[in-house]
């Protein structure tokens, strides 16, 4: 019991009495130290996590119980206009870690669009480059070819095979790190052709349903596709999964898309803080969608499979685009 009694009051304040008791305070006396108090509830407030309409709450039951004791008409603009001033400064935290938000979700976006631009160039390159050279190296193998005797050739025909079939991996590989259909049709086509590869190569029944038409900005679809790439890559590595549904749809004015697999789940808090493991995924998934407004719910139990939610709000998604039909 004397432990309990101990720990108790050593706990901080209940914010509510302490809220109370400042805004008391200042409305009485007012002054600076009594401003501190209230930016101090606000650093406070976001910590705990209380939200501004908690806040707004709070604030607005201390307000109407100091004017039911006050008396005069003086009395109650002197209590309005403290409110106001206290309530400023408490919620100015609150303003100061939107801002950082904003300021931190603009970078995020330009470092994603400086990447996009450089895998571009990337892809382009093994294509176009590594193709021409590939194209070289079979005239070469042809010419010769003509020059050797027919059991040499026979050789190097089993060379140019070969040949093809790195051409083939690399034609694969840099349509999937950077599709022509992507900037060409839209995110929806884009991954329609990524999932037949991965399908192909992983032995993985991809379903794609999509009432969405129209498209979208393009760091929006670049950021849609690359999240839903990541899903397939882990479903086909880690989660030992035979089937995949994709849905894309728009209800009430959200765009969502769900990205359900049947394979073997995971602990998804404990792997999002494990940056050094498949966490990694997770976590470019969110950032990707912080830097364009969204958000991803992760639902997932071991044995169980997981979905994916992928929600972003139609103003956002119709920024600068055409209209999304739904």
């Amino acid at each position: 019991m004397k432990r309990k009694a101990k720990r108790k009051t050593g706990s901080p304040p209940n914010f509510e009495a302490e809220y109370r008791a400042a805004f008391q305070e200042y409305a009485r006396r007012g002054g600076e130290d009594s401003l501190g108090r209230a930016y101090a509830l606000g650093r406070r407030g976001i910590d705990e996590k209380k939200s501004l309409v908690e806040l707004a709450s709070l604030h607005h039951r201390t307000v109407l119980a100091l004017l039911d004791d006050a008396r005069g008409a003086s009395r109650h603009q002197q209590l309005l206009t403290a409110a106001g001033e206290f309530l400023a400064e408490t919620v100015s935290p609150y303003e100061m870690a939107h801002l950082g938000v904003q300021d931190a979700i603009t970078a995020l976006r330009q470092v994603n669009e400086t990447l996009e631009t450089e895998i571009k160039r990337v892809a382009y390159a093994v294509h176009d480059e590594a193709g021409q050279l590939l194209v070289a190296v079979h005239l070469a193998l042809a010419d010769l070819a003509r020059e050797l005797p027919s059991v040499q050739q026979d050789r190097v025909a089993q060379i140019e095979k070969l040949l093809k079939q790195v051409e083939n991996h690399l034609r694969q590989y840099s349509h999937e790190l950077r599709p022509t259909i992507l900037d060409d049709l839209g995110w929806i086509p884009a991954i329609q052709f990524l999932a037949q590869g991965v399908s192909k190569r992983a032995n993985l029944r991809i379903q794609i349903k999509t009432t969405v038409t129209g498209r979208l900005p393009p760091p929006i679809e670049t950021a849609l596709y690359r999240i839903v790439q990541e899903a397939l890559a882990n479903a086909a590595k880690h989660s030992k999964a035979t089937q995949v549904r994709i849905r894309v749809g728009r209800t009430k004015g959200v765009l969502h898309c769900s990205i359900e697999d049947n394979g073997r789940g995971f602990d998804a808090p404990a792997l999002r803080s494990n940056s050094r493991r498949n966490g990694l995924g997770l976590i470019a998934m969110q950032e990707r969608l912080n830097g364009i407004g969204g958000t991803l719910s992760i639902d997932s139990v071991r044995g169980r499979g997981t979905r994916l939610l992928i929600q972003l709000p139609a103003e956002v998604s119709n920024a600068n685009s055409n209209r999304i039909g739904g």
